[in-house]
């Protein structure tokens, strides 16, 4: 399963330069607004991590669930603290957010340093 991680992972990242050539506005709009809102401020950027990876598993939005755990890893959290995060979206979203959970462990595993 990890290699089908790093594998969306590396198709991700192959697919971003026509993204940015076919919707340069949409692209630079979101980055801006990403930057601004995600930098440390009154919330440290790993609690910002931490409240996007449970948002991401509440509404269950696959590619931000794989997107923000490595955002959440490089911010310095740890797996047990993804899991605690994302345990606070199932209590508030339910079952739909509980089926993810694998993906969050699945992508936890695949990033392991």
């Amino acid at each position: 399963m990890s290699e089908d991680v790093k594998k969306w992972f590396s198709d991700y990242d192959a697919l971003m330069p026509r993204v940015k050539e076919l919707a340069p506005n949409a692209i630079n709009g979101f980055a801006g607004l990403f930057g601004k809102v995600m930098a440390a401020g009154t919330v440290s950027v790993l609690e910002k991590e931490l409240i996007a990876i449970g948002i991401a598993t509440a509404i269950q939005c696959e590619p931000c669930i794989r997107l923000h755990v490595k955002k959440c890893l490089e911010a310095g959290a740890t797996p047990e603290q993804v899991m605690e995060a994302v345990s606070v979206a199932v209590m508030m979203a339910g079952g739909p957010a509980f089926t993810h959970l694998g993906m969050v462990v699945e992508t936890l595993d695949a990033l392991k340093k």
